[in-house]
């Protein structure tokens, strides 16, 4: 069976963590809420969402280009977060198959960005 103690101890650090921040979280919200100023305005009360000022119609609607360099800005930048633990990896096993591996990946990549770029992707329009 395992030692309740021992786990108590592992865990002490992360419980103490744990509680002075929502000891202090708590503690500035509260302040804030105590010595705050209260000037309310209509400006202050109307909702603000996306970016978009109220005055704007819910019909509203972007054009394409926005959603299209906004998925590819996902897609690349995911795709780079992903060569992170391979250049890991590649330190420590010092592997000739790995750097080639990721070149490929980049290769794909800048091959993939120069097909979006000629379609007109990332034209602003």
């Amino acid at each position: 069976m395992y030692n309740s103690l021992a786990l108590l101890q592992a865990y002490l650090p992360v419980l103490v963590f744990a509680g002075l921040g929502i000891v202090v979280g708590g503690a500035l919200v509260t302040l804030n809420h105590v010595l705050g100023p209260r000037r309310p305005s209509k400006a202050k009360s109307e909702p603000y969402e996306c970016g978009l000022p109220s005055e704007i119609s819910h019909t509203f609607r972007f054009g394409i280009s926005f959603y299209m360099i906004a998925m590819l800005f996902i897609l690349f930048d995911i795709e780079v977060v992903f060569l992170y633990p391979v250049g890991v990896i590649l330190n420590a096993a010092d592997s000739v198959f790995v750097l080639a591996e990721i070149l490929v990946f980049v290769f794909l990549l800048l091959v993939a960005f120069a097909y979006a770029w000629r379609r007109g992707a990332l034209d602003w329009r």
